[in-house]
């Protein structure tokens, strides 16, 4: 059985302290995705920095619901 696969393909429920840690990033990415939307023009480019944005949150998240 591999460890990882088997990890990474569960459901984690939440554990002390994820919630509020969850909710830091969720804050911090929205602030920088409304400086996105101040700075950068609408374009693909633009789009394209968003959804990284919102991919980073998810993958911080399941960094910390995987520990």
């Amino acid at each position: 059985m591999n460890e990882t696969i088997e990890n990474n393909f569960r459901y984690h429920a939440p554990k002390d302290g994820q919630a509020e840690k969850y909710e830091t990033l969720r804050s911090k990415a929205k602030e920088l995705a409304y400086l996105y939307d101040e700075l950068a023009p609408s374009s693909r480019e633009k789009s394209v920095a968003m959804t990284k944005l919102e991919e980073s949150v998810m993958w911080a998240n399941a960094a910390i619901a995987r520990k």
